[in-house]
């Protein structure tokens, strides 16, 4: 006697040429990490929509799902990427399945799934309950109405306003760092604004998200994680960020820029221990700079270099940047704090003499503070008043 629910299992498993696959459109090629993603979006679609897993049903579709999600169950090692964005812990312990014995006619009947003994089927190439692909993001069917839309909508309208006039601008997403409470970005043709930021949460397999309180234009709202999020822009292919036309300088250009987490360079705040007097009468004497290399290699041998000052320096502070500009970025920062500027004249071995220009006397806070800017873009609406030792709109 045929096992079907056997048989089944083997031709949902077992699809080499894939042909039960339906697949989006896409205008690129997506990875593999990016096709697992992307599979596992679709079923976390599915329960938004139905409010259960998928189950063993009569809907291919459907059944493809639970095919899949019973696979990485019992795939920890395959299905430990997905960590972040299972919202709903499907992937929290290895599903067990009982074993379907088919020993009499009943039993065959009942388990008839693909409906294949109904006087009403029709041959098994009709597919009569697939689901037609749609070139839409999964994460749609998570949104509702936006009941505060009337404090968000003079936004959009000006972002709009900006896009028109040039004012603002686009700039490719590239990474998850983009995704920050104020922006906004376009996906799917659409205006999206970043409203707020949660608690970073630890998920399976030791993994952090956090939840997004996102705005549409077209008056929804969502608290989808901000990793499942950032899978959607890389699923478009036309996802932009906003920003202002003057912060696209600071970017690097898309061409130069490969979406890789390998950074590019590191911004870097040293304090001297030179002994001084002249330097030990400041009250902060901080260098401000950008380093190709890990910073730790660059002050080796500082005690022989005038731009240290000729003494040994302490690290306290270093961010690693990954598509900014960096000429643009040193110029940026060391025109935002121009004014505490200091001034030494430095002798080296040689007697020669020098005049650093990245020395600053700015409370470190401010110093953080900067180049929070400075990652976001928004540095060059700001600048530092030493006078007042605040910052303050250019």
């Amino acid at each position: 006697m045929i096992d079907f629910e056997k048989e089944l299992h083997t031709i949902l498993q077992d699809d080499p040429l894939g042909l039960l696959t339906v697949k989006a459109k896409a205008s690129s090629v997506m990875n593999s990490d990016e096709r697992l993603i992307a599979s596992f979006e679709e079923i976390n679609s599915f329960i938004r929509e139905h409010g259960h897993e998928p189950a063993e049903s009569r809907d291919i579709n459907e059944r493809r799902m639970y095919s899949r999600l019973k696979g990485l169950r019992n795939n920890p090692t395959t299905a430990e990427p997905l960590a972040e964005y299972d919202e709903f812990d499907l992937l929290s312990e290895p599903e067990k399945v009982e074993p379907v014995e088919l020993n009499t006619v009943e039993d065959v009947l009942k388990y008839d799934t693909l409906g294949v003994l109904d006087d009403s089927a029709q041959d098994i190439f009709t597919l009569a309950h697939v689901s037609k692909p749609v070139d839409r993001p999964e994460y749609v069917a998570r949104r509702k109405k936006c009941e505060e839309f009337d404090q968000f909508e003079p936004l959009f309208r000006a972002i709009h306003a900006g896009l028109k006039s040039k004012e603002k601008v686009t700039r490719k997403f590239n990474s998850e760092r983009q995704i920050e409470p104020g922006k906004f970005f376009i996906l799917d043709g659409m205006l999206v604004l970043v409203a707020n930021k949660g608690e970073w949460e630890k998920k399976n397999f030791g993994n952090v998200n956090a939840r997004l309180y996102c705005v549409f234009e077209n008056g929804t709202e969502s608290n989808l994680y901000l990793r499942s999020l950032a899978a959607a822009f890389w699923k478009d292919q036309h996802s932009r960020q906003v920003i202002d036309a003057k912060q696209l300088e600071l970017f690097k250009d898309e061409e130069q820029t490969s979406g890789e987490e390998e950074p590019t360079g590191y911004i870097y705040v040293l304090r001297s221990l030179s002994e001084d007097p002249q330097i030990q009468e400041i009250a902060n004497p901080y260098k401000i700079g950008f380093s190709r290399n890990p910073v730790a290699e660059r002050i080796q041998k500082a005690v022989q270099e005038p731009t240290y000052l000729m003494a040994d320096v302490e690290q306290v502070a270093e961010w690693a940047t990954y598509d900014l500009n960096p000429q643009k970025l040193e110029l940026l920062l060391h025109s935002f704090f121009a004014e505490a500027c200091i001034e030494l004249d430095v002798f080296d071995n040689d007697r020669k003499r020098h005049t650093p220009r990245e020395w600053f006397d700015v409370p470190l806070h401010f110093v953080k503070a900067a180049v929070d800017m400075l990652i976001s873009g928004e540095i060059v609406n700001y600048r530092y008043d030493h006078a007042r030792q605040e910052i303050v709109e250019r």
